[in-house]
């Protein structure tokens, strides 16, 4: 009776390995597919935000180049308003303000009456 219960125990401990080494792989594929699930959660998520944060800086980018562009034309002005000549230009154009011995001469936009 000994080598036939020898015989079921060397069955019986080689089934429960088995078992036990299929519970443990279960275990670690279940583990593979949550960390699997959560990695490629995560990275959706972060493209996402990565297009959304790409956006913000092109819109920004763009604003910038129309500010330096409007900060160019500001220090062009300020240059030309160094000059003489040119603040004489906008005194006579925008306060009729001229030149001693200089006389106005205003021309009339109208249709010519012969054609």
């Amino acid at each position: 009776m000994r080598d036939g219960t020898a015989k079921l125990n060397k069955n019986d401990q080689t089934a429960a390995k088995s078992v036990g080494a299929r519970r443990r792989l279960r275990l670690w594929m279940s583990f593979m597919v949550i960390f699997i699930g959560w990695a490629g959660y995560t990275y959706i998520a972060q493209s996402g935000e990565i297009g959304d944060k790409s956006h913000q800086l092109a819109e920004r980018q763009a604003s910038k180049e129309d500010t330096e562009q409007s900060l160019n034309q500001l220090k062009y002005e300020l240059n030309r308003l160094k000059d003489p000549e040119y603040i004489g230009q906008i005194a006579m154009k925008k306060y009729g303000l001229y030149k001693p011995g200089e006389i106005p001469v205003h021309v009339s936009e109208s249709e010519p009456a012969n054609d």
